[in-house]
């Protein structure tokens, strides 16, 4: 398949961070005009949203990539009031999927387009490209089809960017890529542990490093595991808090209201949230009840203790941009 042909175009990116600011860099490469705007006067190209507005010809597009829930929401809403009739904007934050109808009626109301878009790629995106599932209506994917073909890897447009659906799908799609990423996550860290538990495998790193090719379980992520093992064998320079951003929980709920079993994917979660607790409570419970019935020997706790939810995550309501 030929790659299709690229066209310049104008557009506003609100969101300078990690993953905004490598996009900007990205577009800007393949030759396409971004506007930046961040309240950080240092990265941002204009001082204010007016000024973004008025930096582009219209009709405009604008991406909003800055965290979810009340902050994308409050930029909806402000740009609702800086845009015209026949503007489009574009949600690439990790918003959860609910929170893409609500956006897209209010700027409607105004005659202004809108897509939800997940991005996948991470920092590693600038270099290698982000892969993007967007909802909302053909016309206005192929309207912003050229800023997406700019984003996404080189290759065949379908291996690495999809219209998943009406409004809403984009970041439904996102939010089930980053349950499974939990899953997989988790299972290459439990192998890990297992490989170096057992005396018997001498070179840890080596062996998660000849899976990386021919084998049934390689991955990217793998590729990160061993590229980490390789500047810090064991992992020693970490902790082992680990949080999550939200969407493995809206995965997992959505689940729940779709009577679809997730087994892999909800240890995945709670394992995340048994990494914040200094201690177990609920394994002190199961210690205490083997001493109980069977006489078990049991260990005097020595460090401090954890009440459930200490270190509780975000809660529906937030998220990152992260991915």
């Amino acid at each position: 398949m030929t790659t299709p042909e690229r066209r310049n175009v104008q557009l506003g990116l609100i969101g300078l961070g990690r993953m905004g600011g490598n996009m900007r860099d990205r577009l800007r490469a393949a030759g396409h005009e971004v506007v930046g705007y961040d309240p950080r006067p240092e990265v941002s190209d204009v001082a204010s949203l007016a000024d973004l507005a008025g930096a582009l010809s219209a009709p405009r597009v604008v991406w909003v990539m800055v965290p979810s829930g009340e902050p994308t929401r409050g930029a909806v809403r402000a740009l609702r009031d800086v845009l015209d009739t026949g503007d489009l904007v574009i949600d690439g934050g990790n918003s959860r999927y609910t929170d893409d109808a609500p956006n897209a009626a209010l700027l409607d109301e105004k005659g202004i387009g809108y897509l939800d878009v997940g991005v996948s790629g991470g920092i590693w995106g600038k270099a290698n490209g982000y892969g993007l599932m967007a909802g909302g209506s053909a016309e206005h994917v192929e309207r912003a089809m050229p800023i997406f073909d700019a984003l996404r890897p080189e290759g065949p447009r379908e291996e690495g960017f999809v219209h998943a659906g009406p409004v809403g799908a984009g970041h439904f799609s996102k939010m089930v890529h980053n349950g499974i990423e939990y899953g997989l996550m988790q299972a290459y860290a439990e192998g890990f542990e297992l490989l170096s538990a057992a005396e018997l495998v001498t070179d840890v790193p080596g062996v998660l490093q000849a899976w990386s090719r021919g084998t049934v379980v390689r991955s990217w992520l793998l590729d990160l595991l061993v590229d980490a093992l390789q500047q810090d064998p064991g992992l020693a320079k970490l902790d082992d808090y680990v949080e999550d951003s939200g969407e493995g929980r809206w995965t997992i709920e959505e689940a729940i209201q779709h009577a679809v079993p997730l087994p892999v994917i909800s240890a995945a979660l709670f394992a995340r949230f048994a990494s914040r607790q200094d201690s177990s409570p609920a394994m002190r419970a199961v210690a205490a009840l083997r001493q109980q019935f069977g006489g078990h020997a049991v260990r005097t706790a020595t460090g401090p203790t954890g009440t459930p939810g200490e270190h509780a995550g975000p809660t529906s309501g937030t998220g990152s941009t992260q991915n």
